[in-house]
């Protein structure tokens, strides 16, 4: 069961205008608790086969930092 987090930020629009819907929100929200328990279950499996924390960090930054925006605006 993923474990809810409710300290999630106010999301923003491009032009900084707060997203108001409440489903997207939710759906927001859903989306990240679900990748935070992927995350962590990852993790802890990583330490329980003896993989170094600070490689797990890296790599998991390393992932956030290659997403590509397929919707990106011109």
């Amino acid at each position: 069961m993923t474990k809810k987090n409710n300290n999630w930020p106010v999301w923003k629009r491009d032009d900084k205008t707060i997203v108001s819907c409440t489903e997207k929100i939710k759906v927001m929200g859903d989306n990240f608790d679900e990748i935070q328990q992927i995350i962590q279950d990852a993790f802890e499996d990583g330490l329980l086969m003896e993989v170094m924390d600070e490689q797990m960090r890296q790599t998991l930054r390393n992932i956030i930092n290659n997403l590509h925006n397929p919707i990106k605006k011109k």
